[in-house]
């Protein structure tokens, strides 16, 4: 069985972008459980209105994982008017699909990463109680932090903890530059490049063909 990780994310785009994000992670989720992928959530970080998602960190497990993958993987076009602010004329959201990479080994040994290990809690059978494999990592110069307990080895902890540290790290860059820029919605165009490997249309969400 294959085993894949794989984000979605709003960038630098306005909140309409992160409520697309929500609305992807649905159908997305779908379309995979009819072919029998198992899709867990491993990091969301939320928007500021309900029911929108900055970004989603998922893993994906089952057969042809990396195909179904690469069916999604690019920039996703959402048509529809703006829920958040029903004057605006813009009527065209992107946001992004990507295969996550795990960090290489140099990255684990970063001197800007601090790594402790602890013993995992929650659901988790006898592995979780006997084994101390449950990682948390602290980026020293910011002081952001995040956790991983999901895999069975420390070592894959490791990396997935430090996965969603990056994913944090990234979050808050773009925080700063959409705060700066608040009413320059442009510059955030670097998900708009290329033609979008699918589109969508409406609160309904629903996928345009042709």
């Amino acid at each position: 069985m294959e085993t894949c990780w794989l984000q979605i994310t709003a960038g630098r785009g306005p909140e309409e972008c992160a409520r697309a994000v929500f609305l992807l992670l649905r159908a997305l989720s779908d379309e995979a459980a009819q072919r029998d992928i198992r899709v867990d959530c491993l990091e969301i970080i939320q928007g500021e209105h309900p029911k929108t998602l900055r970004s989603a960190l998922l893993s994906l497990a089952g057969k042809d994982c990396a195909a179904f993958i690469r069916s999604w993987e690019g920039t996703i076009q959402w048509i529809a008017q703006s829920p958040f602010r029903p004057r605006h004329k813009r009527k065209n959201w992107f946001v992004g699909v990507q295969q996550v990479v795990p960090p290489e080994e140099k990255e684990l040994g970063n001197k800007d990463f601090r790594f402790e290990s602890m013993r995992a809690s929650g659901p988790g059978g006898q592995h979780v109680n006997k084994v101390n494999s449950a990682i948390r990592v602290t980026h020293l110069p910011t002081g952001l932090t995040a956790m991983a307990q999901e895999e069975r080895s420390q070592h894959m902890n490791k990396k997935l903890a430090l996965t969603r540290l990056l994913a944090r790290i990234q979050e808050e860059q773009n925080a700063r530059v959409k705060q700066s820029q608040q009413e320059q919605w442009g510059l955030h165009n670097e998900l708009e490049r290329g033609n979008p490997v699918r589109v969508f249309q409406g609160e309904r969400f629903q996928e345009k063909k042709g």
